[in-house]
């Protein structure tokens, strides 16, 4: 048989290929060849084949029968076949084939060697892709390496031992004497060996990261060698633009702070060595940065002091002004880190980061766009709004929403003035309106109705702001709600904030009428002006009848959402004329209830103050009614009643219809059955008109304390905690307010919460304030519950959590029949 062609001569002739269908004729040939040369145990061209089948294999074709070769080769005793052989099998093989395991008993021969360079190919091999079971066997060939002074030996096995704790971390104790000596070591590559061996047994066992702290004062001798490498000379083996071994610095600064978390003394112990890095370091190259970024996370992780705190953010600061991308968003995302611990500090860089809004890059402006919401507190909340409302003129539309959340949260925990607030966020709405959170609307609605002394200047800006423009359709929902409330004062001109304007009562319905015709309107939109017209019938006195054509017109319109409402006005017109002054009358001041938990005393901005805890804005559509039936087929019995969804709070809730569809002829209470509210209005009585679109103001005030909380559900690091409050106003009504943590380590997704009560009860589940749990108990879910009880029976409940964990869908049943006595009595 003739010779095999060689591997330079392979890679020549595949690079002539002018097809990948070429390309692959001729791998397939030499294949072919190759596989021949195999089944006839040719042992003078075995290396050679090997050396080219990996080449092929670094091309993407399968190499898979050339495994045993390999190990062939290994039990050569020719050192360029050995080479070749574990260079094969650290690629061609894993611990998931067993093919593996017949390797042991060579690289436990060839630890033994009498060569250094067959022991380090021999590491090499195992601290690759040693399995558990290899690394078991041939610990203690790699511990008696460490120990040895061949440095070239001992920098392999210590690379080799960190793959065997990570593999089998019960042997990391076998380690621990041959590491006592390990940093007296000169030799660079065993320092940084060394260190990365160190960092391994400090990370995965909280009993050694104490050993080294205390008996083996581990922070000195680090200090002791960052000081030499910083202090030495020019080292032309181990420089690095003008560095003496950059790798090791930035290794043992890694160290120093896994050493340094949450231990005074050896935070102390570290303080000068780290101020010394951080302001000798060169920061015109690359390298410097580099050292300067892990001494700044070291400063910022271990419990350093307040002037190297400072010192740290400086660092970060002058980052931000290097012309290099990676650096100033490596230094954005840095500073978003520390902003609550030195919110002062980085106040200073205030600027400059506000300057990055500028930036080209999307990644930048998104990072600095959430550092300036992070610096806002009441000192700076003017300037920065409107270095923040220029922002969102001229950023992309995958800002804009985020962007207006944040100025909306901002402007109202910081909010100067109600005048400064309300302008705030219709210039949001008038930029952005299109792309703002559900509760954007109601919560713009709320603040107008409390401000009783601006409710006429803020009536004349938001008519000026919809004149011929409907493109934003929540500013045209607020304005059409504003101009049916407070229509008289538009038209009478008392605006004394600034000039007022001449408007007549007909010109005003025009613009209504025009929002009705538009075909940029909504139907949520529609909805809304079609109630407002309905509410100037009893604030305007000349266009009466006028106001009642509209309202017939739109008794027969497709869209039946608008012809249920004009038929009620119609009907309120017609048979109940004598009460309408008295249904549409002016809205009262609305008080604001959090319904999505308790209040916490958080530090925000350097600022200590009660606020809300965040919470992501809830789902924009009802619970679909087979959520409510299948939980009801799901918990059996005919005993129980479904689940009443709320209507969704950007959305004018309908005069109660849809509630009467979901729910069908099912009579909840066992008495005659009542024309139903809308969902979000606990009474029952209410009459079948809802005249002014906004029934998602909770009617739960005077809130009585004091019932105790208890644990629902806890099982696979998920936990349902029930909180209770009673309404003074209706004893009947119990609000349930539910918390959902997570102590495992990944976040649970899609999370569902439903439940049922007996026949007797009532119950309504309102929107979760988020769909994630995140992990580690960082932060909750919170639901609100509402339970009618008018016979005041002890109350029973069965509940069913569904989500995702860990690329599983989760789903489970509970049943809660500890609810304490004062919550139902």
């Amino acid at each position: 048989m003739p010779a095999p062609i060689r591997l330079r001569e392979l890679i020549r002739t595949i690079r002539t290929a002018r097809t990948q269908a070429e390309e692959r004729e001729m791998i397939q040939k030499e294949c072919a060849a190759i596989r021949s040369s195999f089944r006839e145990e040719d042992n003078t061209y075995r290396c050679r084949n090997v050396a080219k089948l990996l080449y092929m294999h670094m091309l993407g074709y399968p190499a898979h029968f050339g495994q045993l070769e390999c190990l062939k080769l290994i039990a050569s005793q020719k050192f360029t076949d050995k080479r070749i052989g574990y260079l094969g099998a650290m690629l061609l093989l894993d611990e998931r084939q067993d093919v593996h395991l017949l390797m042991t008993n060579c690289i436990k021969n060839d630890l033994n060697h009498s060569t250094q360079y067959v022991q380090g190919l021999a590491l090499c091999t195992l601290g690759c892709m040693g399995s558990s079971e290899m690394c078991r066997d041939l610990a203690g060939e790699v511990e008696k390496l460490l120990k040895t002074s061949n440095s070239y030996l001992r920098k392999k096995a210590a690379l080799c031992a960190v793959h065997v704790i990570r593999k089998v971390p019960e042997l990391m104790e076998m380690f621990l004497p041959a590491t006592k000596n390990l940093l007296n070591e000169k030799n660079h590559g065993v320092l940084h060996t060394s260190v990365v061996l160190l960092t391994e047994m400090c990370e995965r066992s909280p009993d050694m990261l104490a050993h080294f702290r205390k008996n083996e004062k581990l922070v000195p001798q680090l200090v002791r060698i960052l000081k030499n490498l910083i202090m030495s000379g020019y080292s032309p083996e181990h420089d690095v633009s003008g560095i003496s071994d950059p790798f090791l610095q930035v290794r043992i600064l890694r160290l120093l702070r896994i050493l340094g978390r949450n231990d005074d003394d050896s935070s102390e112990a570290m303080n000068d060595i780290l101020a010394q890095v951080a302001t000798n370091t060169e920061t015109s190259k690359n390298v410097g940065n580099a050292i300067l970024y892990e001494t700044v996370l070291t400063i910022m992780d271990i419990k350093s002091e307040s002037g190297l705190r400072v010192l740290a953010i400086n660092i970060l600061g002058r980052f931000l002004l290097n012309n290099d991308k990676n650096i100033r968003y490596v230094a954005l995302t840095s500073l978003l880190k520390t902003v609550q611990t030195d919110h002062n500090a980085v106040q200073r860089h205030r600027s400059t980061i506000v300057d990055c809004l500028k930036d080209l890059d999307v990644s930048i402006k998104r990072r600095a766009m959430e550092l300036s919401f992070a610096l806002v507190n009441g000192n700076n909340i003017r300037g920065m709004m409107k270095e923040l409302l220029y922002f969102l003129d001229s950023c992309e539309p995958e800002f804009k929403a985020d962007c207006a959340s944040g100025i909306f949260l901002a402007a109202e925990k910081y909010a100067p003035s109600k005048r400064w607030h309300i302008d705030t966020i219709m210039r949001v709405l008038t930029t952005a309106g299109s792309y703002v959170r559900d509760d954007a609307v109601p919560n713009l609605i709320q603040l107008i109705t409390n401000s009783v002394e601006m409710h006429a200047y803020t009536v004349q800006r938001l008519y000026k702001a919809i004149l011929g423009d409907y493109s934003q359709q929540p500013l045209v929902q607020v304005a059409a709600w504003c101009i049916g409330e407070y229509g008289d004062l538009l038209v009478s001109g008392q605006c004394e904030e600034e000039e007022p304007i001449q408007v007549t009562e007909d010109e005003v319905l025009d613009i209504l009428e025009s929002v009705l015709i538009s075909n940029m309107s909504t139907s949520v939109t529609r909805g809304y002006a079609l109630t407002a017209i309905m509410k100037l019938s009893t604030r305007f006195t000349c266009t009466v009848n006028r106001i009642k054509k509209v309202v017939s017109i739109y008794g027969s319109s497709i869209d039946v959402e608008l012809q249920q409402r004009a038929v009620e006005y119609n009907a309120l017109f017609k048979k109940y004329d004598h009460m309408r002054s008295a249904l549409l009358e002016r809205m009262p001041v609305m008080e604001k209830v959090t319904t999505n938990g308790p209040t916490e005393i958080v530090q925000t901005n350097g600022e200590t103050e009660p606020a809300p805890l965040e919470t992501k804005p809830p789902p924009s559509g009802p619970q679909p009614t087979s959520q409510a039936n299948d939980l009801l087929d799901l918990l059996g019995g005919n005993d129980i009643t479904p689940v009443i969804p709320t209507v969704p709070t950007s959305k004018p809730a309908s005069a109660g219809g849809e509630l009467l569809d979901l729910l069908g002829d099912i009579n909840l209470t066992g008495a005659p059955a009542a024309t139903p509210a809308p969902a979000s209005v606990p009474q029952i009585s209410q009459p079948p008109f809802l005249l002014d679109g906004l029934s998602s103001q909770p009617l739960f005030n005077d809130i009585t304390t004091g019932i105790p909380s208890i644990t629902a559900y806890s099982k696979n690091g998920l936990k349902i905690e029930f909180t209770f409050e009673r309404s003074n106003t209706n004893p009947s009504v119990t609000v349930i307010t539910i918390q959902a943590s997570n102590s495992t380590e990944l976040d649970m997704t899609d999370f569902v919460f439903q439940a049922a009560v007996p026949k007797t009860f009532q119950l309504q589940l309102l929107s979760p304030s988020s769909s994630i749990v995140p992990a580690f108990n960082t932060g909750t879910i919170t639901q609100v519950i509402k339970v009618l009880n008018p016979q005041k029976q002890q109350l029973r409940m069965r509940i069913k959590l569904t989500y995702n964990h860990k690329g599983s869908a989760m789903q489970d049943l509970a049943e809660v029949n500890n609810f304490p006595p004062q919550s139902w009595q």
